[in-house]
């Protein structure tokens, strides 16, 4: 229900994807790495990151249910308030319950911003094309996501090599940086997201319908749920994949300080290494839709998230700090060719009405099961070494191909027709 035409929306979506992560690039691997330098364990550290999780689990349905209701724009402006107070939390946080409670916000913001406005673009495409798949404009998002995050990881790691205030910690300016773009999102939005309302009447009005009618569609979506293999199937794909990243986005940085001896020299490693990473994450996201168009979206899916695993293992298995750099980028540029194919899967299942809430189901497993992975690790790290425990984050990881096959199933049965009629 959007007031855009198809190409202007198609503008903000890939304008607003850009806003939304490239504040996130300055503060990848950040985070980790100043709880660590405040004197946090990598126990501690795997223990109070599920506090965002947690929070994921308990609000994405209700925030998605919303989101279908009442609409995206408002739930992407709550988003964008919640996402500020939490990146100022991280920046004052120094112990474990400070740093638990950051996490939570930043839950609370994820469970948010998952979904609304992807399921606002593919909604305003499918008022003029109905059914539509849209794997070519979330390749070219993932593009997008890869340059924001890698823009601001590469700048990010030459703030911190340059640490210009240096009666403060020389990881504390990327998370200021962080905290100054995403007031710059949240102004973007307001302005640029146009949609009619979902609901007739004033503001308050509209409120109480939502709440009344965000049961429903909560209820309409586990009911989908329930009865479609192949959806539940595609949702439990993201426990699998959350234990891979886990390993090259929480153990990386960790690994690479342990490498080098020094949060901060990790956190000047960590600026270009991300960097690149992302960057290749947008050739892997432009290579994913190429797959895609070539191989079928199934066999795309598969292909992406197999090799992404073995990218984990072989990251676990290197000895020096080069060589994680280097068996990170291609493992980044394989979670990036999977991405474009897994969300066309998604959207096949999807109707205007659950958009969000069916997104928001894949996003809610990812957090939980990150939320019960990420300790176990952080235990496994502990007990044996950090590189052990990547190595089997990434086993792990790879299991997770067997979730595609009731997808395959389904496309055969649809392709089984048409090879009659031909």
């Amino acid at each position: 229900m959007s007031t855009m035409t198809p190409a202007a929306a198609q503008r903000t979506f890939y304008l607003l994807t850009t806003t939304r992560w490239l504040p996130v690039g300055f503060v990848a691997g950040i985070f980790t790495l100043v709880a660590r330098e405040r004197g946090l364990s990598v126990e501690q550290i795997t223990l109070y990151m599920t506090a965002q999780g947690i929070m994921v689990l308990l609000l994405e349905l209700p925030t998605s249910g919303f989101a279908d209701v009442l609409g995206r724009k408002p739930v992407l402006l709550a988003a964008g308030v919640v996402n500020i107070v939490a990146g100022l939390a991280f920046m004052f946080a120094h112990s474990f319950w400070t740093f638990a409670l950051a996490a939570g916000l930043m839950g609370v913001y994820r469970a948010l911003d998952s979904g609304p406005l992807e399921a606002w673009y593919v909604d305003t495409v499918h008022e003029r094309q109905p059914g539509a798949d849209v794997h070519g404009a979330m390749s070219i998002q993932g593009v997008l996501v890869g340059v924001g995050m890698g823009g601001g990881a590469l700048v990010s790691g030459g703030l911190v090599a340059w640490h210009p205030f240096k009666e403060s910690s020389a990881l504390l300016l990327p998370i200021q940086v962080f905290v100054t773009l995403c007031v710059v999102h949240l102004v973007a939005t307001l302005f640029l997201l146009r949609e009619a309302p979902r609901t007739d009447g004033r503001l308050r009005g509209r409120l109480a319908s939502s709440v009344r009618e965000t049961p429903a569609a909560i209820g309409d979506g586990l009911r989908l749920l329930a009865h479609n293999s192949v959806l539940r199937a595609l949702v439990l794909v993201e426990v699998f994949w959350v234990t891979g990243m886990m390993a090259y986005e929480t153990l990386m940085p960790l690994r690479l300080a342990e490498l080098l001896g020094s949060e901060a020299r990790a956190g000047v490693w960590m600026g270009p290494a991300a960097a690149g990473g992302w960057a290749l994450f947008s050739f892997g996201s432009w290579l994913g839709g190429r797959l895609a168009d070539r191989l079928g979206l199934v066999w795309a899916a598969i292909l992406g998230r197999v090799v992404n695993g073995l990218g984990v293992v072989a990251m676990g298995l290197t000895l020096g700090p080069a060589a994680l750099v280097v068996a990170y980028l291609f493992t980044y540029t394989m979670h990036g060719a999977a991405s474009p194919a897994f969300m066309g899967l998604m959207h096949r299942e999807a109707s205007s009405k659950n958009r969000a809430t069916i997104l928001s189901m894949g996003s809610l497993a990812m957090q939980g099961g990150g939320a019960i992975v990420g300790p176990l690790l952080g235990v496994l790290a502990a007990a044996t070494s950090i590189a052990t425990a990547m190595v089997v984050a990434g086993l792990v990881s790879m299991v997770g191909f067997v979730c595609f096959l009731p997808a395959r199933r389904q496309e055969r049965a649809r392709q089984a027709p048409e090879v009659l009629t031909s």
